[in-house]
């Protein structure tokens, strides 16, 4: 993952297993997120689903990467022996000391999400404004919700109360939208689309 980049990732739990199973599943992942990705990435939208999630993220292009050994987790240790990428590094602990939370909770054992998290590089204005509307629809896609506001566990309420504190980097939409009326408007053209679309 390069410095200044954007991406959307995902990734999805392991068999049939949900990742979040109760109210607090979410408050902690969101938590762990923010201890151990804080200070990696800038995040631009997120949802949280039972059995998957979605995140879209600029690596912060200033990253010191020789203090990477400091951030939580990621020991000089641990660092000498991972890629050699050490953005991908914080998110491999980041996943990894949720799933350990999980498992001691709920007794039991094994790998929660599927082995390597998927990153899309986000590469030009379009794809942008695509992901940031995809994240946000996705429980309107998969049929829990029928309006994106009505789904908890997504930033799209970060963007709907701005003056509530929020670890959301809110500012650099407006570089891809006109404004909050034309997220809006894309948001129900892309709504049609996807509730016409065959899912896969």
């Amino acid at each position: 993952m390069e410095l200044g980049q954007s991406y959307h990732i995902y990734n999805h739990a392991n068999g049939t297993e949900n990742i979040f199973r109760d109210e607090e599943n979410y408050r902690f992942f969101l938590k762990q997120y923010a201890k151990y990705l804080a200070e990696v990435v800038d995040t631009y939208a997120y949802c949280l689903m039972p059995n998957h999630f979605h995140l879209m993220v600029g690596v912060k292009a200033d990253l010191d990467l020789a203090g990477f050994q400091n951030l939580p987790g990621l020991s000089t240790t641990k660092l000498a022996h991972a890629s050699n990428n050490p953005v991908i590094k914080a998110f491999s602990d980041f996943f990894n000391s949720y799933t350990k939370a999980i498992n001691k909770r709920f007794e039991r054992k094994g790998s929660l999400f599927v082995k390597h998290f998927k990153r899309t590089p986000i590469l030009d204005e379009k794809h942008w404004q695509e992901t940031f509307l995809y994240i946000h629809l996705n429980p309107v896609k998969h049929g829990f919700v029928n309006r994106t506001e009505e789904w908890k566990w997504s930033s799209w309420h970060g963007y709907q109360q701005p003056d509530k504190p929020s670890n959301l980097e809110r500012n650099f939409y407006l570089n891809f939208f006109d404004g909050s009326r034309h997220v809006r408007e894309l948001m129900e053209k892309k709504k049609e689309w996807l509730l016409n679309k065959e899912y896969e």
